[in-house]
């Protein structure tokens, strides 16, 4: 056995799961948490005062599914949600688990045409939605043939030939017709299609049972009893969250969605043990008296730097760690809490259990040590692979291996560390140049909250850096030392690295689990070096306004 305490605890951690009864489904957890867990609180959205208990959860889950057999839904039947984060998510989630049907989350933002593309690639046969995204079902130019008004199941008040969530919701009692298995198909998850059309991953109910408990390894042994959630729930981070707070039998406290500057309260208010922290919270958040109160014991710190964690971790007497994983693989790895000698490396850990990893070149061969190559990854309650997209399936899958797209190093201990994604990398003059790097550079500057590398096109180069900046509250563009912090990019870059564009942002556009949307930024552009300061002209780049910005 390795004598790396970190490999240590992830061979403990894969023991301890090899070693459990895992529930075969989805609707099987939920029904043992409420026999085990009772009347006990199980989820609270504090902003309306709403709470729900663990037999509560089941209760309605069942009061769903007996609503929706009444309307036809079958084992099997694909059932479209657009609901934002409010307690009937859980209910129908829930409920189609408990059926055997396959669920599948739509981002509420979705205008009609966005509808259009998702519902009819889904094959949706019921939709269950928010009133408030009404408009949007309007606005659809065609619907899949059997999703008519009837199918349609409306939180709030529904339009004519409609029906209201709360009137499919039946006292009668609901015994599952046909077994649910861990190898059924549980959901459609679709991915944020930053190039392209969105894909949908086929999850199977293993995949989330997995998943959810091998995050709550680490946590049960803090004692982590108070969660905090507040990605919406159509995103699968918060989904895999609220299982794990399940089974740490904990209350999991649900925001509507993040909020910043009220972050910190939140958790100091409701004493959470738990949540994902975005590194922005608290680098906009100086230290003061109130760090005593706050009693997290385990965060996510996804992406942050080793100063960041480090900080954290001093502060408020936290365990932060970083780890890695996809909507295709759920885990991929795992940081163990004691491998405290790798953080400074940036490392997002060991594979976790039930993962096989592999580094490879551009020819399929195995990399050598720290030398950066293609991570894939196979295991037990991976997707089955992208609904109904032979093309995008066979795009992603060596084999049994899945293709990740993200570049990795892994060292001789087997810890990991990514480098970049593939198609974030700079060209510039036959160099390629991980944006990853680079945003990590610029981070560590005082004055920075956050930034994004993007490639700007170039006649001589074939790309150029530029750096979009999110400065510090109080920190105004105008009073931004723009030669300090070349410098500080050239004291910590290679010369090639180092952006030739610097241009500044109020906010950063965001996908659903609040990571900077660069399409967006792009898009967002007309020219991408107008307003920009340029390194070598030594100046500014007026836009159609004359402002610095991006």
């Amino acid at each position: 056995m390795s004598s790396d305490p970190g490999a240590q605890e992830m061979a403990r951690f894969a023991r301890q799961l090899t070693d459990t009864a895992l529930p075969p489904s989805i609707g099987d957890f939920v029904r043992e948490r409420a026999r085990t867990l009772g009347d006990q609180t199980a989820a609270i959205w504090f902003e309306k005062d709403i709470s729900v208990s663990y037999a509560e959860l089941d209760r309605r889950s069942d009061a769903v599914a007996a609503g929706l057999m009444t309307r036809g839904l079958r084992k099997g039947a694909h059932v479209a949600v657009m609901l934002p984060n409010v307690p009937e998510f859980l209910f129908t989630w829930f409920a189609i688990a408990k059926l055997g049907c396959v669920m599948v989350p739509v981002n509420v933002g979705y205008t009609g045409a966005e509808l259009d593309y998702l519902l009819n690639q889904s094959d949706a046969q019921a939709l269950v939605l928010d009133e408030a995204f009404l408009p949007a079902l309007r606005a659809m130019q065609k619907r899949p043939a059997v999703l008519d008004d009837a199918r349609v199941f409306v939180h709030g008040t529904p339009q004519p030939g409609q029906v209201a969530l709360a009137d499919l919701m039946t006292d009668a009692p609901f015994t599952p017709p046909w077994p649910v298995a861990a190898t059924d198909l549980a959901s459609l998850q679709y991915t944020s299609g930053t190039t392209g059309f969105p894909k949908g991953c086929m999850l199977p109910q293993d995949y989330w049972v997995l998943l959810s408990h091998s995050a709550a390894l680490g946590a049960a042994e803090l004692k982590v009893e108070r969660t905090l959630l507040w990605a919406p729930f159509f995103y699968m981070d918060p989904q895999w969250q609220f299982l794990m707070s399940m089974k740490l039998g904990a209350v999991a406290y649900i925001a509507e969605r993040l909020s910043l500057s009220r972050f910190f309260d939140w958790v100091r208010r409701h004493r959470i043990h738990y949540t994902y922290f975005p590194e922005a919270v608290l680098k906009a958040l100086p230290r003061s008296d109130a760090d005593s109160e706050i009693e997290l014991r385990y965060i996510n710190a996804f992406g942050w730097s080793p100063e960041a964690i480090t900080e954290a971790e001093e502060r408020f007497g936290l365990i932060a760690r970083d780890s890695f994983g996809m909507t295709e693989i759920g885990a991929g790895m795992m940081m163990p809490h004691a491998a405290t000698h790798k953080l400074q490396s940036r490392s997002c850990g060991l594979p976790a259990p039930f993962r096989e990893v592999r580094i490879v070149d551009a020819t399929g061969q195995p990399c050598p040590p720290d030398t950066p190559g293609e991570l894939q990854v196979r295991g037990r309650a991976i997707l089955w692979g992208y609904y109904k997209n032979p093309a995008a399936n066979a795009a992603a899958f060596d084999g049994d291996w899945f293709r990740t797209g993200d570049l990795f190093t892994q060292d001789a201990e087997g810890y990991l560390r990514i480098v970049g994604r593939i198609k974030d990398m700079i060209r510039r003059s036959g160099e390629n140049i991980s944006a990853r790097e680079v945003e990590a550079v610029v981070n560590a500057y005082p004055d920075i909250e956050e930034s994004a590398a993007l490639p700007v096109p170039d006649p001589l180069r074939k790309e150029e850096v530029k750096i979009c900046l999110k400065l510090r509250e109080g920190i105004a563009p105008a009073d931004f030392d723009i030669d300090a912090f070349l410098a500080h990019c050239a004291q910590h870059l290679a010369a090639f690295k180092v952006p030739r564009y610097v241009g500044f942002v109020d906010s950063f556009p965001r996908t659903a689990s609040h990571k900077i949307s660069k399409p967006a930024l792009v898009a967002a552009a007309d020219d991408l070096r107008g307003g920009a300061y340029d390194r070598v002209e030594g100046g500014w780049h007026a836009d159609r306004q004359g402002e610095r910005r991006v």
